[in-house]
């Protein structure tokens, strides 16, 4: 695109100019434009792309927004890279899908979470759909006292083998959650409640939720849900459809 008369007359007024041959090869002190100069440039630079070029702006946007989009990705691979055993190979995470999946998928959630419960329809339903997803549960309660001991039942439901049917009944729980509830819900959901009461109280359960914490503030989980696909990180809630391009992107990724 050709620079505008305007703008390149701003431009030769603003360089100094050359009275002779010497005076050409000696470069002479750039001059400081005043303020009045400076406006007057901007003017002719304002109007010739909110005016007559304003395709400009549009490429301009378009530029900056894939290059924020490269960031973010670079700095999700290196964050994934970087603790890549604690978010897939951690013994204490829970698992469901395809335990032998050939994508991998995290989410840090939290009970209380009412973005969490809506993308839980999502994540059934995927999991319906492709029977080829590992994913890893990363118990992360972040909203209250309340999140906390929700947590820790799911957690110790795992002793009595029922972490999947405790895990999809609290998050089938639209209303705000309380104690009682938790164990309510526990009951019927089949679980023995004295024994999950005793086996919450577990010192390796508390490292559990302390791991994952600790884990989340690691790679700047800053709220929940917050996925990881392959090597990306998707903060917030996600629809079916792109949790499924999620899963496509990684499996596609994974075989270049």
């Amino acid at each position: 695109m050709r620079i505008p008369v305007l703008l390149l007359s701003a431009f030769l007024l603003a360089a100094p100019f050359a009275t002779s041959a010497q005076d050409a090869a000696t470069p002479a002190p750039a001059k400081v434009l005043t303020d009045a100069e400076k406006a007057a440039i901007e003017d002719v630079v304002r109007d010739y792309i909110t005016t007559k070029h304003p395709e400009i702006l549009v490429q301009g946007m378009k530029e900056l927004q894939r290059r924020e989009q490269e960031t973010a990705e670079n700095k999700s691979k290196e964050a994934v890279a970087g603790f890549k055993d604690k978010i897939f190979n951690d013994p204490t995470s829970p698992v469901g899908g395809n335990a032998k999946g050939d994508v991998m998928m995290v989410e840090f959630f939290d009970y209380q979470c009412g973005y969490c419960k809506l993308s839980e329809e999502a994540i059934e339903k995927l999991m319906k759909d492709d029977k080829n997803v590992k994913l890893i549960y990363k118990d992360f309660p972040i909203l209250g006292p309340t999140s906390v001991t929700a947590t820790k039942a799911a957690l110790a439901a795992v002793k009595q083998g029922k972490y999947i049917k405790m895990h999809d009944a609290l998050m089938a729980k639209k209303d705000h959650l309380t104690d009682d509830m938790v164990y309510q819900i526990a009951k019927e959901a089949g679980l023995d409640v004295d024994k999950l009461k005793k086996d919450m109280a577990d010192e390796s359960v508390t490292k559990i939720v302390d791991a994952n914490l600790k884990l989340g503030s690691d790679i700047g989980v800053r709220g929940t849900p917050m996925f990881i696909i392959g090597t990306q990180i998707y903060p917030g809630a996600l629809q079916y459809e792109q949790l499924k391009k999620a899963v496509d992107d990684a499996r596609a990724a994974a075989k270049k």
